[in-house]
Order: C-alpha cells, then sequence, then structure tokens
C-alpha cells in the first residue's frame, strides 16, 4: 500500500517560515510521479480544506486564497517527494497538515491516499 509520511511541522512565531515536506512509498503498480499531490489542512472543530495542489508533473498548481502568495507547493518526483513552503506565517495557519496523493487515469480519480499529517501551530 501507499504511505505518505509528512514531516516539518512544528512551532513558529507569526512571520516566520516552516517547510513541510510528504515522502510517499510502497508503490507497487503505480508511481509517484502518477499522482496529483495536495496539501489540506484540519483545525481543531473545522473541516479539512485543501491548502495547495500540483500536477504530476509539476506544470500546474492551485492555492487557497488564504495562503496565495505565502504558500508554494512544489514536487520532486524523483524523491518521491512533495514540499509545502511556508512563508509568512499567520496563527489563522495553525492546523494539522496532512499530504493527499490523487492517482489519476486522465482526469478520472482513481484512488486516494492520505499521510498522518504534521502540526504546525503559529503562535507568539
Amino acid at each position: 500500500q501507499v504511505q505518505l509520511v509528512e514531516s516539518g511541522g512544528g512551532l513558529v512565531q507569526p512571520g516566520g517560515s516552516l517547510r513541510l515536506s510528504c515522502t510517499a512509498s510502497g508503490f507497487t503498480f503505480s508511481t509517484f510521479s502518477n499522482y496529483v499531490m495536495s496539501w489540506y489542512r484540519q483545525a481543531p472543530g473545522k473541516e479539512r480544506d485543501l491548502v495547495a495542489r500540483i500536477t504530476s508533473d509539476g506544470g500546474s498548481t492551485n492555492y487557497a486564497d488564504a495562503v496565495k502568495g505565502r504558500f508554494t507547493i512544489s514536487r520532486d518526483n524523483a524523491k518521491n517527494t512533495v514540499y509545502l513552503q511556508m512563508n509568512s506565517l499567520k496563527p489563522d495557519d495553525t492546523a494539522v497538515y496532512y499530504c493527499n496523493a490523487d492517482r489519476r487515469f486522465g482526469s478520472i480519480s482513481l484512488k486516494n491516499h492520505w499521510g498522518q499529517g504534521t502540526q504546525v501551530t503559529v503562535s507568539s
């Protein structure tokens, strides 16, 4: 089974930066490059919301309005890793951040995988 492991979370002061990493493993009938990769986040009592998404070849990205201009998603298919660079962090960014891998066949989603999440806390 495909496994996703996030890392890089922690405690940071407002205005600070963090870089999250998500490394995938366990591919059997697919490769990392088959997957659209996304970062989601979930604050206590809230739904899990999309933060950023990147296509299989890294050629296209999209971001939630709340993070545009501050966060950057990128991927390194050779390392089976997707990153989320988070700058100018705000207290409202506090959440558990989850990595998601969405295997696509054309425009069809075949299977989703989730990481265990990494806590990001922005506080003074």
